[in-house]
């Protein structure tokens, strides 16, 4: 059996299929079992609940062969580091507990990051915590998700801009999620790997922010440009957006370390994943772009 946390979310969903396309067993954690797929949810064994509940973990690790674990995002949360380190405190215990066997985890890219680096220091926290369980285990390890750029479709449309606080003249390390979900598939289904280790997930791009705005200008066949934002004004654009103080600052101190090289070393010596930026924007931003 194998469990998948975040089966609505844009990389729990793209597992999930994987799996089943394997005609594999899979169980999911899920508030609300509605928000699955009739295909999904004829075919998968729902534990509904959030994975905030220890006794949810409890009951959904019973058995499982193999764990996919991700801490979702929560703009409102008030303290990023219980945000990620409590419920996988609690997944660490139900996955002993019940003698899992392999976990395979949502982490982030990232050197230098262990403190001060807002989302980034949380998630590898997470990392650590989840290793210290002793269980056999990979944590993927993307950078900046291309499908962020879909909350940019009105302003690419309507301004021909899109808006970062990344550095314009750094390249911005990349992945789409279709590639994390491949990979965090081979591995939950592999059981044949061993140990604990980091496995970086990146496009083959080496674009900067301008250099992105080239390719989506050629994909939309409009012109776009790149806007660097300041990181305090990134930061107030996000709390006016409904994101709590908390949220806020860790993205706004990520973004500081994304802009210091906190991508580099791992973006320069990580395996390619498949998809490309620009194929990426021809499959998946294109068809969600307004007519």
């Amino acid at each position: 059996m194998f469990v998948i946390t975040t089966p609505t979310g844009q990389i729990g969903r793209q597992v999930v299929e994987r799996v089943l396309a394997d005609e594999q067993p899979a169980r999911v954690i899920v508030r609300d079992p509605g928000r699955l797929s009739p295909e999904v949810r004829e075919r998968v064994e729902v534990v509904q609940g959030s994975h905030t509940d220890p006794g949810v973990l409890m009951k959904a690790f019973a058995g499982a062969e193999a764990v996919f674990w991700v801490i979702p995002p929560d703009h409102s949360t008030v303290n990023l580091e219980r945000h990620y380190l409590d419920p996988t405190r609690s997944a660490c215990e139900a996955i002993v507990r019940n003698g899992v066997g392999r976990v395979v985890s949502v982490s982030t890219m990232g050197r230098g990051i262990e403190k001060n680096a807002g989302h980034l220091s949380a998630a590898r926290a997470a990392e650590e915590l989840m290793a210290g369980a002793g269980v056999k285990f990979r944590a993927l390890r993307p950078p900046f998700f291309m499908e962020n750029l879909l909350r940019q479709v009105d302003a690419i449309r309507g301004r021909g801009t899109f808006f970062l606080p990344s550095d314009r003249n750094r390249t911005l390390a990349l992945v789409a999620t279709r590639d994390i979900a491949g990979r965090g598939a081979e591995l939950l289904l592999d059981g044949t790997w061993s140990g604990q280790g980091g496995v970086p997930v990146v496009s083959p791009d080496s674009l900067t922010p301008d250099g992105m705005a080239e390719v989506l200008g050629d994909v939309l066949g409009l012109p776009v440009r790149y806007q660097q934002l300041p990181i305090d004004a990134y930061r107030s654009m996000m709390i006016e957006n409904g994101a709590s103080e908390a949220s806020a600052q860790g993205v706004a101190d990520m973004a500081v370390a994304q802009n210091e090289g906190a991508y580099d070393e791992e973006h320069r010596t990580a395996q390619p994943s498949p998809t490309g930026f620009r194929q990426w924007c021809e499959e998946v931003l294109r068809p969600a772009f307004p007519a």
